[in-house]
């Protein structure tokens, strides 16, 4: 006999499928008629337009004043050789979110992003073609990369580098692609669910399986705003009847932990008490906590694992509910 649905259909399943290093197929299912294109299109925008990427954004050449100007024994333009530089994708290595980098070849020689590699930044597209130089030729430059997302024109960075530097249309964005399919899919005797299979590809800068990741993130703490104002936490949501798992462990003290004292600290400051305010927040929330270090990060993010629960995954909607309900109790 059919049932009167009270809620809508939570989708039960996902796969990952690698394609190559730079592209991987995500699908999610099975979603209820109409629900897999309302996943899936602010997904689609938020990885076009929210991951982070790296590019150069100014560059400083010996003996070029301009944009406009020539290097004697360069067979480039320098304008030609901005383009080329703006093609070429760095990685930076570590935390940092600029980096200053020096260069100094000597000619005759063809140069190459891999030729840019060094302790400070790594290069993804290793044989792009930068610049060919004879043997009149001393090429010095120095070049600004910046961590950051989506685009940023280079009369908008003008102002930002010094005076002697070349300012450089900054692309941030590491994905390159992204589309999705709606397919319908057969639900016990129901024809009419769908599955969302996603289609991403990067540049290289970062894996897209970690894009797709980022995307999910970030649309979850944009949706989290409506906290202000809604208790989402009191919120139902319908599951296949299971009980959520035991919270006690979730609900001990941070301070119960053995962290180091920076650690302790950072999160002390930032209000958290319990291993659940910490197992509900979202890998970038655990980042962006005030004043926590890439060391502290890695210690927190290695307790929490060692506990089985690591900082990239999610809990089951239920227990994430039984949970908030329970921090709000003690914290009362």
């Amino acid at each position: 006999m059919k049932k009167f649905a009270e809620t809508p259909f939570l989708p039960t399943e996902v796969e990952i499928e690698a394609i190559s290093d730079n592209e991987a197929k995500i699908s999610a299912y099975p979603f209820e008629d109409g629900f897999a294109i309302t996943l899936a299109h602010p997904l689609r925008r938020l990885l076009l337009s929210s991951s982070v990427g790296y590019a150069p954004i100014a560059v400083k050449i010996e003996g070029a004043s301009h944009e406009f100007d020539s290097l004697r024994g360069m067979l480039e333009d320098i304008a030609i050789f901005v383009i080329n530089l703006k093609n070429i994708k760095f990685k930076i290595n570590g935390d940092k979110e600029q980096v200053v980098v020096e260069y100094s070849f000597n000619g005759p020689r063809e140069i190459k992003g891999e030729d840019l590699i060094n302790s400070d930044v790594e290069v993804v597209s290793k044989d792009a073609h930068l610049a060919t130089i004879n043997s009149d030729c001393n090429l010095t430059f120095s070049v600004i990369i910046q961590k950051g997302i989506g685009y940023m024109p280079s009369e908008d960075i003008r102002d930002i580098v010094g005076p002697d530097y070349i300012p450089i249309d900054a692309f941030f964005t590491p994905v390159k692609k992204v589309v999705y399919d709606i397919e319908k899919m057969l639900v016990e005797d129901n024809p009419n669910f769908e599955k969302a299979v996603f289609t991403v590809q990067t540049n290289g800068q970062i894996s897209p399986i970690a894009a797709f990741k980022e995307a999910v993130s970030v649309m979850y703490s944009q949706m989290s705003v409506f906290n202000k104002v809604f208790d989402l936490s009191e919120v139902t949501v319908s599951d296949s009847g299971e009980e959520p798992v035991e919270l006690k462990e979730l609900v001990i003290k941070i301070d119960d932990l053995n962290l180091s004292a920076r650690s302790f600290n950072s999160l002390d400051r930032a209000g958290l008490k319990y291993l659940g305010e910490l197992v509900l927040m979202s890998e970038v929330e655990v980042k962006n906590i005030k004043n926590l270090g890439k060391k502290s990060y890695d210690e927190i993010a290695e307790k929490l694992e060692s506990l089985g629960y690591p900082v990239e995954n999610t809990l089951p909607e239920n227990v994430a509910s039984a949970l908030r309900r329970k921090l709000e109790q003690l914290k009362a």
